[in-house]
């Protein structure tokens, strides 16, 4: 008792002893989470938001630098066979295999950080990611393999870490933060990703300014020999390298902190463990928490009533037959596919962009990699960085479905205009319209559809359904890559090189306007508990669960399910749907 004496003082501090007369363990519990979602902002949440948002910052980094080193690739290993010049079809395959190792990553991760652990699972992925950046810096082709089936194997690699970052950075943040500042805080760990893209193209000028002498004499990448060659090849990896570099502070960290007292509660149902851990992690000490073994017994035995194995796949499948839950997973996931459409496809048209602005002047090989550089750096801070923190500063006063449902709303209309009168536009006003939707993306559903999986689903099935959404994302983005990219350049001319940007650009506005009627199947979770969000109010947090599994279980007895199939007519149904929106 004595643990939630003091985990009660710290935020009752008027009232002493507030626990001392609550026999009840999951009262107790209850407690306990109440005390960590009124919790204020405090320096441990800014360090939370570091630790987690490492892995957002080199994600962007490194999808962000290949875009920046590929055309260096093509100068050091297509030198001899394509003129210097990368083909189409490999620079394809370096990007989209990130993407696809992503998507392993995200539900593979979900799913064993709900079965083992938010604590077991992170740091692995951050250790996949550091060591994958590293092993790309050092590919060179052989006599039994290629270059670029060597960075594909390592690519993949690497996207399965991001993958697996992507559930367990936002689960963790999410049970880990106060209810009033959690979007705030998820967020600004997502924004991350706009720190890895302004980093990665300041990398890429600050290497390209460095090797000057050697590129500046070069006319075109076919006349690229000797000290230009070894200085490009130079430059590649050193981009590359560095992404690797910030997980190193960050390890350390996320191997040391404790396991998020929601599943210690609702998954491990060890009360004062829980209570332990989550008062250390808020005294902003490392480590976990220390339980007395003899009260910990105790409550361990008091929780026995509620225990239940740990998650499954089954119990997942039973969660989501559920109509109300399917459909929440409806919106989270299909608002993301939808949306990464659109967001990886808009970066089709970021050549005519930077041609809008003058950055396509190519002089010699020194100013081309340094107009490319310099102008992804505009519009990365024109756009994304400012879109990213306005989502910060105000989903928790406006809230996730507000911006998300908006966001789609005004980037439907910015593809339609671009799609639809594009012959009709300058250069300025493209230009314009290019930062507009990069801005709509970040403050709009690019940030709240990482946001809200991490919230709308209970703790046994959280990080799985978060995998899930953000697997579908993924799709979509490699949908975008392999499907409209040769789509846009079908039947190029040299006076038109993309004569299909215009039904693209269409295509993308229709996607925009699906995602805004998934939006409407997420619930607002604006200054709502993560119990309250996934209905959770039974005696414990997987009531829910245990309710939906009883139901199918081959041992559900007859009258058990008289009493529930009034929920699963037609109209029982509907009253659950429109209850969600």
């Amino acid at each position: 008792m004595l643990s939630f004496q003091r985990v009660g003082n710290s935020a009752y501090r008027d009232v002493p002893g507030v626990y001392s007369h609550i026999m009840d363990p999951n009262e107790r519990r209850r407690m306990a989470l109440a005390e960590i979602d009124k919790a204020p902002f405090g320096w441990y949440h800014a360090r939370l938001i570091v630790v987690t948002g490492v892995g957002f910052f080199t994600d962007a980094y490194s999808l962000f630098a290949i875009q920046l080193t590929t055309a260096m690739m093509g100068i050091v290993f297509w030198q001899e066979s394509n003129g210097g010049v990368i083909p189409h079809n490999s620079d394809t395959a370096i990007k989209v295999a990130t993407s696809a190792g992503a998507v392993i990553g995200q539900v593979v991760f979900g799913y064993l950080a709900d079965l083992l652990g938010r604590k077991k699972m992170y740091g692995i992925e951050l250790m996949m990611i550091i060591s994958a950046t590293l092993a790309q810096a050092l590919c060179s082709p052989s006599k039994a393999v290629s270059f670029l089936g060597v960075l594909i194997f390592w690519r993949v690699a690497m996207g399965i870490g991001i993958g697996g970052d992507y559930p367990l950075s936002a689960v963790i943040t999410a049970e880990f933060a106060s209810t009033r500042w959690r979007g705030a805080i998820v967020a600004a760990v997502f924004a991350m990703q706009g720190l890895g893209q302004f980093a990665a193209a300041v990398m890429a000028l600050v290497v390209t300014a460095a090797h000057r002498k050697s590129l500046e004499p070069v006319a075109s990448v076919g006349e690229c020999k000797g000290d230009c060659l070894k200085a490009v090849d130079t430059m590649w990896r050193i981009i590359i390298g560095f992404g690797g570099i910030p997980g190193w502070f960050a390890l350390y960290y996320r191997l040391t902190i404790p396991e998020t007292p929601r599943y210690t509660f609702d998954v491990l149902y060890d009360i004062e463990k829980g209570a332990a851990d989550a008062r250390r992690y808020r005294s902003g000490q490392r480590g976990e928490g220390f339980a007395d073994r003899l009260k910990q017994a105790r409550a361990r035995q008091d929780m026995m009533k509620y225990r239940t194995p740990r998650p499954t796949v089954i119990e997942a499948i039973r969660y989501f037959s559920n109509w109300t839950n399917f459909m929440r997973l409806v919106g989270t996931a299909g608002s993301w596919f939808f949306l990464d459409v659109a967001f990886y496809g808009i970066n089709l048209n970021s050549s005519s962009v930077l041609s809008a602005i003058g950055f396509d002047q190519t002089g010699n090989i020194y100013q081309m990699l340094r107009n490319a550089a310099v102008g992804q750096l505009v519009l990365i801070c024109a756009g994304s960085i400012p879109g990213y923190w306005f989502t910060v500063a105000t989903v928790d006063w406006l809230g996730r479905r507000v911006i998300q449902i908006a966001g789609f709303l005004i980037l439907t209309v910015l593809f339609a205009v671009i799609g639809f009168h594009f012959e009709n536009l300058t250069q300025g006003s493209l230009f314009a319209l290019y930062v507009l939707a990069q801005f709509f993306f970040n403050w709009g559903p690019n940030a709240t559809t990482f946001i809200s999986p991490g919230e709308v689903f209970p703790t046994r099935v959280r990080s799985t359904a978060h995998g899930l959404s953000a697997g579908a994302g993924k799709v979509g983005a490699i949908l975008a890559q392999v499907v409209f990219a040769p789509m846009v350049k079908r039947g190029a001319t040299p006076t038109n090189s993309s004569p299909w940007l215009r039904g693209v650009m269409q295509i993308f506005a229709l996607f925009m306007f699906c995602g805004m009627l998934t939006s409407f199947l997420v619930p607002e979770t604006k200054r709502r508990t993560l119990e309250d969000i996934a209905g959770e109010r039974g005696d414990s947090a997987v009531y829910e669960l245990q309710f939906v599994s009883q139901f199918f279980s081959p041992a559900a007895g007859r009258e058990g399910k008289k009493r529930l199939s009034g929920n699963w007519t037609w109209r029982g149904l509907a009253n659950k749907y429109f209850n969600l929106v």
